[in-house]
């Protein structure tokens, strides 16, 4: 069933800079999700050179450790990129950074008894976008509270500019449009003394809210809301969550989680999910039913790149290049 957004939550997002919609994704997808995750947990499920087989004589405490968090497992796996083109999720992205939507990144959070949380960041540092339309959503694959680590997000902060380190002065502002832009080092530091979003955060510390969720809601926010998350202080309950971002796919993206890519952007490597667009953009590589696939969606004269994601990789290891990953 589609799921429509109301004034008041159009609202509550621009005001606020995160969006929680309860109950958008229903049981039954959660458990498939949480089989899934349990089973990368325990080492059932391996993807060569993304997730490996735990050592045969790990104990289950040992190989729920190995990760936080894995990335961009959609272009490996059927079932991340079918909740990241999920329909009901993207029925929230198009009233939100529509009509016209690209998916561009996936996130397993397995956040076990005993892990660490990420100090304050913005997400539009890390995957710029031209225009400025980066949205996240959060999938609550487990119920996430203050115990287990949940998310604490600062609202109304998304009006503050992304704060760049000295290496990105560019990235995502004209150089001298603001004239006290500051720089900052140690953004996603969980040590407060060392992460230079602390003091900016500060200023909205009496509002700092927990994102408390259940299985099944989701959280959208924007790309500039600073926010972090707690360690996980249970000794018997997980923190999992599904996370994806996505852009309006009329911006130009030159970002493609570190890897390097063949031409000016990453556009064409990203899966246009709603809409249309004047820029290139990728099929899903698994099938998954989405616009990109409906030859009337997509604007005369612009075609889907159909290359491989690990073809390219192979193509750009052989050149020398070094394939950075998280």
């Amino acid at each position: 069933m589609t799921y429509t957004l109301s004034v008041e939550e159009k609202k509550a997002f621009h005001e606020d800079g995160f969006l929680i919609v309860p109950q958008l994704i229903n049981q039954e997808d959660i458990q498939e999700l949480l089989n899934h995750t349990v089973g990368i947990m325990r080492g059932e499920v391996t993807v060569p050179g993304q997730i490996d087989p735990p050592p045969p004589d790990a104990t289950i405490e040992e190989i729920e450790q190995r990760y936080v968090r894995i990335h961009q497992l959609h272009f490996h796996l059927e079932i991340h990129e079918r909740y990241l083109l999920h329909a009901r999720i993207l029925d929230v992205l198009e009233g939100l950074i529509g009509p016209d939507v690209m998916a561009m990144q996936t996130m397993l959070f397995l956040k076990a008894p005993d892990q660490i949380g990420q100090g304050y960041h913005q997400d539009s540092y890390y995957i710029p976008t031209y225009p400025d339309t980066l949205l996240g959503s959060w999938l609550a694959i487990d119920r996430a509270d203050e115990d287990n680590g949940c998310v604490l997000v600062t609202p109304g902060s998304h009006h503050e500019p992304i704060y760049p380190d000295a290496g990105r002065l560019s990235q995502n502002h004209v150089i001298g449009s603001m004239h006290d832009l500051a720089t900052i080092e140690g953004a996603s530091s969980s040590v407060p003394e060392k992460n230079g979003l602390t003091p900016v955060a500060a200023k909205y510390e009496s509002k700092e809210v927990p994102a408390v969720m259940d299985p099944g809601d989701v959280m959208f926010f924007h790309g500039h809301v600073l926010h972090r998350s707690l360690s996980n202080t249970t000794t018997d309950r997980s923190r999992r969550a599904f996370v994806s971002h996505y852009c309006n796919a009329r911006s130009w993206v030159p970002w493609n989680h570190g890897m390097p890519f063949d031409g000016p952007s990453g556009n064409h490597l990203h899966i246009l999910a709603r809409g249309s667009t004047h820029i290139p953009y990728a099929l899903p590589k698994f099938g998954t039913p989405c616009d990109a696939l409906d030859p009337g969606s997509a604007q005369t004269g612009v075609q889907p790149w159909t290359g491989d994601i690990v073809e390219m990789e192979a193509k750009q290891v052989a050149k020398g290049i070094v394939v950075a990953r998280d």
